[in-house]
């Protein structure tokens, strides 16, 4: 495909996209709450497809169809345990929403803080989820790099694209902060589903239809249809990539800290289900995309070049390989805005507001742009170091962030929970998640996914028990999740005191 299709396409996207983020501008966002969520009035629709455009970024197009691509259809199962994992903001929604409304909580890190009452928990969880979730966002630019770099044979290089992309996503935050992001997102999910379900269907007719791609693969390339698959996944391998994705709603803020962003609970009840519907829709499309490019292209050299390879070949519609093409790197391009506001309140509120003598609302807020592209250039050298595929890369992040699981769930659930089990889990079983990982991704023969959440409900149990829980504050805050509306005022979080 010629380079100034796509230079055409992107340029259209750029403009319109623009267009919506300035015209979502409601005056200028002078606090954090306006900057980072919104105001809190976000409504159904808008925040379910926010919600979608974030979570399924370049991992689904480009990472889930390379995955299926390699591992057949245990890509698929892996999805849907993440599926089985949503039902948890079913129940710990409303939970974020009321206490978030009563205590004017901007990130899920300073809730984490004021729930066991200690400001250094509120600065380990957002180093920690920087730590992590920089690789995850450097993941979606990564995407973006193959995928330029792929549907024009190396004309537009892989740095290319990462840059572009790395622009963009700043500038988007920049405009309006979460409300630009968040219109900016259902544009980009409402295109990516539109054009991916269109284009999926045109490449399904030149292979035979349903019936006759997967009579192709039964001939050609059985084991992808069966388990454990070609290769790629046994138990151990599928439990390692399966855990950490169970539990990202509630593992990775950007995710979370959408539960404080919706103008009530029936909005977030919409976003849920509108969410499920979507997800449900571009999982089948991305599995369908992996086994149409197997089918088609059975010997690509890095299974992440699958949707590039299809894109740009003659299965494809010139015009419908951009737009499917500008709608993944959208896609991609709204999860690192998230990421980028999400890390960027959490250090200014979290670490600078914890830290500093006088962390007053405005600098907080300055704090927080000012950081923006600081972590934007981070997550662009991390992905210029093109690692291994990207559905696994993704899934490496979350098993990461993992650790910060227990304590989010003691926090509702369990008032004997203490700062220092929070402390010990995170900081101990981080720093053991990192190790496994740098050192092979296995110890005792059990990847890093498995062993963050035991060890971290471990750690978190165990120290909690040793030590004592800060009774009173759990009291509060549990009697507010109990009453499940915002109640009468009472101490500020730790991060305003």
């Amino acid at each position: 495909m010629s380079a100034a299709a796509i230079w055409w396409g992107i340029g259209l996207y750029v403009v319109i996209a623009t267009a919506v983020a300035l015209l979502a501008r409601q005056g200028r966002a002078l606090d954090m709450t306006a900057y980072f969520l919104g105001n809190r009035k976000m409504n159904g629709l808008v925040s379910s497809l926010s919600y979608s455009a974030t979570t399924f970024s370049a991992f689904m197009m480009v990472g889930l169809a390379g995955l299926t691509y390699a591992g057949g259809v245990g890509a698929l199962g892996f999805e849907i345990i993440y599926f089985a994992g949503v039902s948890m903001v079913a129940i710990f929604g409303p939970k974020f929403w009321v206490v978030g409304k009563k205590y004017g909580f901007v990130t899920p890190s300073e809730m984490l803080g004021h729930r066991y009452d200690s400001k250094m928990v509120a600065v380990v969880v957002a180093v920690f989820s920087c730590v992590f979730l920089i690789p995850y966002a450097a993941v979606q630019l990564t995407g973006i790099g193959y995928l330029m770099s792929g549907m024009t044979n190396g004309a537009i290089p892989f740095t290319t694209g990462v840059m572009l992309a790395t622009f963009v996503a700043i500038v988007f935050s920049y405009i309006a902060g979460i409300r630009s992001v968040m219109w900016t997102d259902s544009l980009q999910a409402l295109l990516m589903i539109i054009a991916s379900s269109v284009v999926v269907i045109v490449v399904l007719a030149q292979l035979g239809g349903f019936t006759g791609l997967f009579e192709t693969l039964a001939a050609e390339k059985p084991s992808h249809l069966s388990v454990p698959g070609p290769g790629l996944f046994s138990f151990v391998t599928f439990l390692g990539l399966t855990i950490p994705w169970f539990f990202f709603c509630l593992s990775n803020p950007q995710v979370s800290q959408r539960l404080f962003m919706p103008s009530s609970l029936r909005s977030m009840r919409a976003m849920l289900m509108g969410f499920l519907v979507f997800g449900f829709l571009y999982t089948l499309i991305s599995v369908l995309w992996g086994f149409a490019a197997l089918a088609a292209f059975p010997g690509l050299e890095r299974a992440d070049m699958a949707t590039p390879t299809l894109l740009s070949s003659e299965f494809v519609p010139p015009v419908l390989g951009v737009v499917v093409m500008v709608a993944i790197m959208a896609a991609a391009i709204s999860t690192i805005d998230s990421i980028l506001l999400t890390l960027s309140s959490m250090f200014a509120r979290d670490v600078y507001g914890n830290l500093s003598k006088e962390p007053t609302e405005k600098l907080q807020l300055r704090v927080g742009k000012v950081v923006i592209p600081a972590i934007a250039i981070l997550s662009w050298a991390f992905a210029q170091l093109q690692l291994d595929l990207i559905a696994v890369l993704s899934v490496a992040a979350s098993a990461g962030l993992v650790v910060i699981v227990p304590a989010t769930i003691g926090a509702f659930y369990w008032k004997g929970g203490t700062a220092a089990g929070v402390l010990a889990s995170v900081v101990g079983t981080g720093l053991f998640v990192l190790y496994v990982q740098m050192t092979g991704n296995s110890f005792l023969g059990l990847p890093a996914g498995v062993w963050g959440i035991i060890v971290s409900t471990v750690l978190f149990v165990a120290v909690s028990l040793a030590t004592r829980a800060p009774l009173q504050v759990a009291e509060d805050f549990l009697g507010t999740v109990r009453n499940g509306a915002p109640g009468r005022k009472t101490a500020p979080p730790v991060s305003q005191r």
